[in-house]
């Protein structure tokens, strides 16, 4: 090799280390949204792991949805891009000749993610109304395959039964006022809509009217007290009151006549029940007889540590099953979408195959033996959960960056940065970076809680070498959007 190419490769990552460090301080020093912020930033080479810039990069944040990058990595790894779930309609007994079922059916939650309206792969699309996506297409499917066997009857119940996983909805660490809404749905097994629905508001025809309500999906599932009012010339006031885990919608205000109208995606508090109520309904509308009711059944603390059985074994003949998408399709919504409750669920999953314990405590285990493995000390994280809503959760910047240089180099590479939003184009980067095409070169996952905004991915390019990067901010103060934008500028800097 050329002494003078080899000068120019040894002397390269240090001119663009200073580069780097002159441009990002001149962005922390001219952004006023960070003045009062505390920063923590790691950019490093993935050619040679060269740090090219540091900040804080070894105190401990909070991530927020950053986490979900070690969640998805973890799965991933774990259980392969070709992993699917499975859901299955099972009881003691086969339909008999009659078309009757004696005893209970059996809804047997497998941990899918995908029984919704969603389409897989993902589809970036703008301007989507809240809900627009819901859909029981799973469960319909399901339904049909039961009458296809010539059921006519059931004499028992119809029992949701999400104990594949240990029943904690609510990891403790969150707040209590995120069971209202869908970014805080219940974990569970057994998942429809991502554990939420959808309530549609808009104005009556006349003044003094109820607003019109709406339900997407469409069941009566929520006991609701709509005393949201139609008015003209007034200021739109709406107020949604629902006690934690409760059925019960108490909705007050006012909406002007030409109000556009609300839309709230809401929590739904029992998974394992609702779905069991769901597939109720969508069996009586073919037609069936059901003689009992829909009840749930979880797994409990007690019992948490107990290999769950199999589902052949709690219920012995399947009627029905459901596949899910691979993982990898998975995965890609919990990423780009920044979906809470799947990352969730693929912590447990990954918890219920490697270490018989499908809990939240499963799952960490299994992930803090990921991190002994890639060389991510104790000291550098603190993980509560799988998605980063809770605040207990923390991490830094070195360790972030580890983990993006570790699955750059693994074997997933181009699968993994698939994986991630792309800036200016998809996910939740789709309208960040205006005005910078160049910026379709970033992969990074975001993160967002109140105070707390986080950006953490690669840079990549033809005519540049490739870079991780993270950028974590807690304490802020300013508005959100004033935020972003500081942290989008720190990124472009890496692109010059």
């Amino acid at each position: 090799m050329p002494r003078v190419l080899l000068l120019w490769l040894m002397l390269a990552p240090l001119a663009a280390s200073a580069d780097f460090k002159s441009k990002i301080d001149q962005v922390l020093a001219n952004s006023p949204a960070l003045s009062n912020a505390f920063i923590g930033i790691q950019v490093s080479s993935l050619n040679d792991g060269q740090t090219l810039y540091q900040l804080n990069s070894d105190r401990l944040f909070t991530p927020a949805s950053n986490m979900k990058l070690f969640t998805t990595a973890l799965a991933l790894l774990r259980l392969g891009p070709e992993y699917r779930f499975r859901t299955q309609l099972a009881a003691d007994h086969a339909i008999d000749a009659t078309g009757a079922l004696e005893g209970d059916l059996v809804f047997i939650g497998g941990g899918d993610p995908s029984l919704s309206g969603r389409t897989y792969p993902y589809e970036y699309r703008p301007g989507s109304a809240p809900g627009s996506g819901y859909s029981f297409r799973g469960v319909e499917e399901l339904a049909g395959q039961l009458i296809a066997r010539g059921l006519k009857r059931i004499d028992g119940n119809i029992i949701g039964d999400d104990r594949r996983y240990r029943w904690e909805p609510h990891p403790d660490p969150w707040s209590i006022g995120d069971s209202t809404w869908e970014y805080g749905a219940p974990v569970s097994a057994l998942i429809l809509n991502d554990n939420s629905l959808a309530l549609m508001l808009r104005p009556g025809t006349r003044a003094g009217d109820l607003a019109q309500l709406w339900l997407s999906p469409p069941l009566e599932y929520f006991s609701i007290d709509n005393r949201v009012r139609t008015e003209s010339d007034v200021e739109r006031k709406l107020e949604i009151e629902r006690k934690p885990a409760s059925r019960e919608l108490r909705l007050r205000g006012v909406l002007p006549m030409k109000d556009p109208g609300e839309s709230e995606l809401l929590a739904i508090d029992d998974p394992a029940l609702y779905a069991a109520e769901v597939l109720r309904d969508a069996l009586q509308r073919r037609g069936v007889a059901i003689h009992g009711q829909a009840v749930m059944r979880h797994r409990f603390a007690d019992d948490a540590q107990k290999p769950t059985a199999s589902p052949e074994i709690q219920a012995p003949v399947v009627l029905a099953e459901r596949v899910s998408p691979p993982l990898s399709e998975l995965l890609q919504v919990v990423d780009k979408v920044s979906q809470n409750l799947h990352a969730e669920v693929l912590l447990r999953e990954v918890g219920f195959l490697r270490r018989h314990n499908g809990s939240r405590a499963g799952g960490i285990d299994e992930i803090q033996e990921f991190l002994r493995e890639i060389g991510v000390a104790k000291e550098q994280y603190v993980f509560t959960d799988g998605s980063g809503l809770s605040r207990s959760t923390l991490v830094t910047p070195a360790a972030i960056a580890t983990l993006l240089a570790f699955m750059y180099k693994s074997s997933y590479r181009e699968l993994w940065t698939s994986l991630l939003p792309i800036g200016g184009v998809d996910g939740t980067l789709a309208t960040r970076f205006h005005d910078h095409p160049e910026a379709a070169s970033v992969h990074a996952k975001t993160g967002t809680l109140a105070h707390v905004r986080a950006l953490s991915g690669y840079v990549s390019g033809p005519d540049r070498p490739p870079l991780a990067f993270s950028i974590l901010v807690n304490n802020a103060n300013a508005p959100a959007s004033d935020i972003a934008q500081a942290l989008d500028r720190i990124v472009l800097a890496l692109l010059d």
